[in-house]
This record gives C-alpha cells, sequence and structure tokens, in this order.
C-alpha cells in the first residue's frame, strides 16, 4: 500500500514538473520530429514530345521526390552527387534561421556538390506552413531538378480554413528537347537570347495540346461535392504563367507558405518561385464533362518566349451505379478555361492587390513600421560590350544581352561568399560597396538613356543585425519594361506598396499597406512599374537576391546581402558543417 503510494505521489511529481517545464517553455510542446531524406542525383531517361534524353535528375525521378514535413520539424538530406555536374540544392522559402550553410545557391552559401561528392543539408522549419519547393541552384540544373516541399501545420492545429477532403501537388515546369546546359551557354557565349523550351508541364507532363502527348497529361479525378487543396509551384524556369480549370471558381488562402485572407477567381497569376495554395470545391453532382486546367504565360518582355499553353484534365467520379471505362471518358464534352491576353498586366496588378495578410491574433502580420535603412534598387535589362574579335548576337548585333540591379550586372566568385565572410577573407572575393540607390539616376520608365552599357562586379550589403528595412524595387525601360519576380534568400518581406511610373518616394509612402500587406518570399516588380517591400535583417548570414527568370539570373540580375552577427549566442550564424563542400 505505502509503495504504491509513494509511487503514486512521484508519479504526480513528474507530471507536475512536465506540465509545469511545458508552461514555462511552450517551445517543447510544439517540438517537431527530424525528418531524413536520400537525395541521389543520377542520369535518368526520360521521353517527353516523342523525344527521348539524359536529363539530371533526383532518385531518377523526374519532377523529383517530395519532401513532406510538419511546422517546426527539422528535415536532413543526404545530397549524393553521381552525374558529371556540379550540383547544389536549395530549399526555396525556407527560411535557414541560422542555417544559412544548408541554403544552397551555388558560390553564394556553398561551393558546389562535384561528382561523387556528399553533402548533407540540415535545417528545421520555422514558422511556415503550406507549399514550398526545393530546386538546384546552379547554371540552368533547375529545368529537370526540382520537387514540391509540403508544410503542414503543427500537429492538432488546423487550417484557417475548410479542411480539404485531399491534397494535391500541381508543379509546373518548362521542357526542352535540347539540353538546357547547352542552351544557356551557347546565349552566353554569343550573347544573344537563349532558344526558348519546347513545352510547359504539370507535374513533368505536357497534356494534350502538345504534338505526341496526349498520353503524357495530368489528370486530377475529383469527387462531386468534396473540397479539394490545390497545392501550386511555378518551377519554370523563365515564365509567369496564368492558370485556371474551366467552369470552376478557386479560392486563394495561402502564399509562399504563409496564409493569405481568402479571396475567390476564376484565374490566378504565379511567377517562378511562387507558390499558391488553391481551394477547388468540387460540382455537387457528375456533371458529364470533362475540364481543362490550362496554364499559360503572361509576357512583358520584347524577346521571345514559349507562347503555347500546357493543360491537364479534370475528371469526376462517375455514381457508382455506372462505371464507365475510360473510353468513355473521351466521348464526353471538354471545356477549356479563358486565359487572359499574354500581356495583361492589368490583370496582374490587380490580381496582387487582392493578396492579403490574415492579420489577425493567432497569425499575425508583424509588419515592420519603424525603418532604418531604406534602398531604392533599378533591376533590367542592358548590355555589356562584345569581345573583340568576336561577333555578338545581343542588341544591334554588337553587344550582350546584360543585366543589372543599380546598373551592377553580378558576378558569381569561384569561393562561396558565405565562407569568405565567416573567416573574414573577403579580400578578392566580393566588396562591400553595393550602391544603396542608382549611381546615374535618368526617368526609369520613360525614354531609355543612350548609354545601355552596365557594370561588373561582385558587390554587397552589409546590414547589423535586427536592421529593419525598406527596399523599393523599380523596373527600368532601357531595354523595353519587362516583369522581374525577384526572390529573396533567408527572408519573407511584407510587399507594403506598388504602382506603374516611377516611384515618387514624397507621394507613395503615405499610401503603403501597414496594416495587412501580403507576406511573402519572391515578388512580381511590375513591368513599367515598382514595388516596396519590408523586411528584419534578423537572420545572420548571407542571402543572394535576384530575378526568378533564370534567363536574368544569368545575365546578371543579381546580388546578395550579408547580415552580421547579433551580439546574443542565439543570434550568431554557427561554423560550417564539416562536410561543406569545397572549391
Amino acid at each position: 500500500m505505502g509503495s504504491s503510494l509513494l509511487s503514486s505521489a512521484a508519479m504526480f511529481r513528474v507530471l507536475f514538473l512536465v506540465l509545469n517545464s511545458l508552461w514555462l517553455f511552450p517551445e517543447l510542446a510544439s517540438a517537431g520530429i527530424t525528418r531524413h531524406y536520400k537525395f541521389n542525383i543520377k542520369l535518368q531517361n526520360v521521353t517527353r514530345l516523342c523525344h527521348t534524353k539524359n536529363i539530371v535528375s533526383v532518385n531518377g525521378q523526374f519532377p523529383g521526390p517530395r519532401i513532406i514535413a510538419r511546422e517546426g520539424d527539422r528535415v536532413v538530406v543526404n545530397v549524393v552527387n553521381h552525374v558529371p555536374n556540379n550540383v547544389t540544392i536549395h530549399w526555396h522559402g525556407v527560411r535557414q534561421l541560422r542555417s544559412g550553410w544548408a541554403d544552397g545557391p551555388a558560390y553564394v552559401t556553398q561551393c558546389p556538390i562535384q561528382t561523387g561528392q556528399t553533402y548533407v543539408y540540415n535545417f528545421t522549419i520555422t514558422g511556415q506552413r503550406g507549399t514550398l519547393f526545393w530546386h538546384a541552384h546552379i547554371s540552368w540544373l533547375r529545368s529537370t531538378v526540382y520537387g514540391p516541399i509540403i508544410i503542414l501545420p503543427k500537429k492538432n492545429v488546423p487550417y484557417p480554413f475548410v479542411k480539404p477532403y485531399k491534397e494535391v501537388p500541381i508543379i509546373f515546369g518548362e521542357w526542352w528537347n535540347a539540353d538546357p546546359e547547352a542552351v544557356i551557354t551557347q546565349a552566353l557565349q554569343n550573347g544573344g537570347g537563349p532558344n526558348v523550351s519546347d513545352a510547359y508541364t504539370i507535374n513533368g507532363l505536357p497534356g494534350p495540346l502538345y504534338n505526341c502527348s496526349a498520353q503524357d497529361t495530368f489528370k486530377l479525378k475529383v469527387k462531386p461535392g468534396k473540397t479539394y487543396l490545390l497545392r501550386l509551384i511555378n518551377a519554370a524556369l523563365n515564365d509567369e504563367l496564368f492558370f485556371s480549370i474551366a467552369n470552376h471558381t478557386l479560392t486563394v488562402v495561402d502564399v509562399d507558405a504563409i496564409y493569405v485572407k481568402p479571396f475567390k477567381t476564376d484565374t490566378i497569376l504565379i511567377t517562378p518561385g511562387q507558390t499558391t495554395n488553391l481551394l477547388l470545391k468540387a460540382k455537387p453532382h457528375f456533371p458529364n464533362a470533362t475540364f481543362l486546367m490550362a496554364a499559360r504565360p503572361y509576357a512583358t518582355g520584347r524577346g521571345t518566349f514559349d507562347n503555347s499553353t500546357v493543360a491537364g484534365l479534370l475528371h469526376y467520379e462517375p455514381p457508382q451505379k455506372s462505371s464507365p471505362s475510360a473510353s468513355s471518358f473521351k466521348n464526353l464534352p471538354v471545356f477549356k478555361p479563358t486565359l487572359p491576353p499574354l500581356n495583361d498586366t492589368s490583370f496582374a496588378a490587380n490580381f496582387t492587390r487582392k493578396l492579403r495578410s490574415l492579420a489577425n491574433s493567432q497569425f499575425p502580420a508583424n509588419v515592420p513600421k519603424k525603418v532604418d535603412k531604406r534602398f531604392f534598387f533599378t533591376v533590367g535589362l542592358g548590355t555589356s560590350p562584345c569581345p573583340q574579335n568576336q561577333t555578338c548576337q545581343g542588341p544591334n548585333n554588337s553587344t550582350k544581352f546584360s543585366a543589372s540591379v543599380n546598373n551592377v550586372s553580378f558576378v558569381l566568385p569561384t569561393t562561396a561568399i558565405l565562407q569568405a565572410h565567416f573567416f573574414q577573407q573577403s579580400n578578392g572575393v566580393y566588396t562591400t560597396d553595393f550602391p544603396a540607390t542608382p549611381i546615374f539616376p535618368f526617368n526609369y520608365t520613360g525614354t531609355p538613356p543612350n548609354n545601355t552599357m552596365a557594370s561588373n562586379g561582385t558587390k554587397v550589403v552589409v546590414l547589423p543585425f535586427n536592421t529593419t528595412v525598406e527596399l523599393v524595387l523599380q523596373d527600368t525601360s532601357i531595354l523595353g519594361i519587362e516583369s522581374h519576380p525577384l526572390h529573396l534568400h533567408g527572408f519573407n518581406f511584407f510587399v507594403v506598396g506598388q504602382g506603374f511610373g516611377n516611384f515618387d518616394s514624397k507621394k507613395d509612402p503615405p499610401k503603403f499597406n501597414l496594416v495587412d500587406p501580403v507576406e511573402r518570399n519572391t515578388v512580381g516588380v511590375p513591368s513599367g512599374g515598382w514595388v516596396a517591400i519590408r523586411f528584419v535583417a534578423d537572420n545572420p548570414g548571407v542571402w543572394f537576391m535576384h530575378c526568378h527568370l533564370e534567363v536574368h539570373t544569368s545575365w546578371g540580375l543579381k546580388m546578395a546581402w550579408i547580415v552580421k552577427d547579433g551580439k546574443l549566442p542565439n543570434q550568431k550564424l554557427p561554423p560550417p558543417p564539416s562536410d561543406l563542400p569545397q572549391c
């Protein structure tokens, strides 16, 4: 009896200590688990458009495998390179809080994983839930090396919208019959624009609107009356996309792994690097029809682009009494969606304005109100000189295409910037004199200047820890106005303002939305306009910012921020892992 009472009392004390610990340290109650993955980078034969080629893949899959985790989980991915190409993997949109060594852009946070080498990416997902994606971050390898990151809420935490019957990743890509590495290598050599892709894909499949592709079609089968969560990812290299499903309304609930105020729409715009979660409510009864889901580009530049359309099929499961064969589905009428015109900038602007953070007590929008540093960056295309004794195919057939931020076309070093920063060996790797404003102001969206040449350099901006930043990104008309999806590594940011024409530092800031602006990691700089973002530099390390149109990145539309360590131990970047690849 005494023994039993003693054990009960001891158990009560243990339970009290546990509960007290959870009350004092609530993060212990929601601590995640560690999820392990292995990525074997290998060559794989894949056939699309009746064309078979050897592609770089992960585990022989195209697209690659899903990463599935909950908010708060640690993710460990062992990447083994079995191909001749150098490889890195970027976990696009993951904050990488104090884990910058795992971010992945080649020569920015790491040297590439060379043939036969292994590197373990190790990071924790903090404060994010929704959809992100991973992709190669070197040259144009992300044309085939990409896959979804599915972030579920913490256990027993519901979605702030109706629970879906099923969740379906839909990832857009681009397919070249040629080797994309050869495509960009040739373009950089001759200075002209690269050959455009031969098709767009949905989950790796071109669909019935392309030759020889009726069998290579993504099909989504739904049950009448059910609600589906579609996790859309734009992994295409060079094109923003309109997307719609014929005769169906979509509800936007999440972008870039951040919940938004739900709104209904027939069509969405999604730029490369962005993700969008949509609720699809199936029709209440079997409709005796099939519906196309289709995507095609939103194109604003002067250059050539792939103006084709990718489509998948939305099938309804018939009533159980009648179970038609696959052939009978072919006899059903097929409805096609109406997508906006290719250059519909008005739709693009109106759609992005509808995006708003939830901004409630559970999911607050912590918009920085006080700004420590303001930056004004122009982005756009320009030119660079044609080497002597060489014929170039850029503007006027006498120059090469170039792209820049504040007229600096970024040159990747041969040593990773993060390593040089951490070991204080920046000499010969980078300089810290990136201009905070354009060196040569002009009418940015008006008559182009006579001099279209961009300068070259590996220049960075250095920020003290916890600096609050306001950054205005201004499109330029040097070689024609054009939309640019800009991606910032290491941070989410709030999109506090946008507009057309030149940004006015006196008239525009009073109209900024500081209450419920959308929070993102990739934003489209409007064609012929500007966008203003704010973020807090609370993540020590080196963070890449670049256009997510891969051709523009290849031409130099990129730069880097260095955020210095804070004073406290948990505000400092840990040393690199022992297996960090060396150049």
